[in-house]
């Protein structure tokens, strides 16, 4: 059930991007790294993942790879988009196989796990006036 429409704020605080639409990604699978009281996961880090982050993903139980269609799931592939748990890339990030991060898509509520200045190391959607970064 997808919450009620609100304005969700980026990590830049700006109102929230798409993440991904292929394919179509957000716990709510609106394409959006929204999250609400069910998502228990928080799955607000927009992440273009690599083969490294799926692979670390995979050896800690989490397969990102392999399809589950009975959940709708088409298991990504290296350069997909898609909105992990803030507390996986995390723990990504630590162990030095982090993915790449599109901030505009990734939601404010990450940063109650992860910090920005991680983010921004992995970010893949640097506008051309920094500053809105600083």
């Amino acid at each position: 059930m997808t919450p009620e429409p609100t304005e969700e704020r980026n990590v830049l605080g700006a109102p929230l991007e798409p993440c991904g639409t292929d394919p179509v990604t957000g716990f709510y699978r609106d394409g959006s790294c929204t999250s609400g009281p069910d998502d228990l996961g928080r799955h607000t880090v927009c992440a273009v993942v690599s083969a490294d982050f799926l692979a670390l993903q995979r050896d800690l139980g989490n397969d990102l790879i392999t399809p589950r269609p009975e959940y709708g799931f088409p298991g990504l592939k290296p350069g997909d988009r898609w909105c992990v748990v803030a507390a996986r890339w995390m723990q990504a990030y630590q162990a030095g196989a982090a993915s790449g991060v599109v901030l505009a898509a990734t939601n404010e509520r990450a940063l109650e796990i992860v910090p920005l200045e991680a983010l921004r190391q992995y970010a893949v959607d640097v506008p051309d006036d920094v500053s809105s970064l600083e």
